[in-house]
């Protein structure tokens, strides 16, 4: 899952994002979704998010769960 649909995505969740600082060298940050940002049920560049550490970017990668 890449982050682009925004039902893919809940709080709770290891994501991993890119920040605005970030965009041009790609460099991601990990952390758990607080609140989802974007309205919108898709978005090409990946759902906005705020992270528990209060963070915010858009999801380029969603964490596969451990059983």
């Amino acid at each position: 899952m890449d982050g682009k649909t925004r039902s893919d995505i809940y709080p709770g969740l290891e994501v991993g994002i890119i920040l605005k600082k970030d965009q041009r060298t790609g460099i991601v940050t990990y952390g758990f979704v607080k609140n989802i940002l974007t309205k919108s049920p898709y978005h090409s560049r990946g759902i906005k998010v705020r992270l528990d550490d209060g963070q915010i970017g858009r999801v380029v990668e969603i964490i596969p769960e451990e059983d």
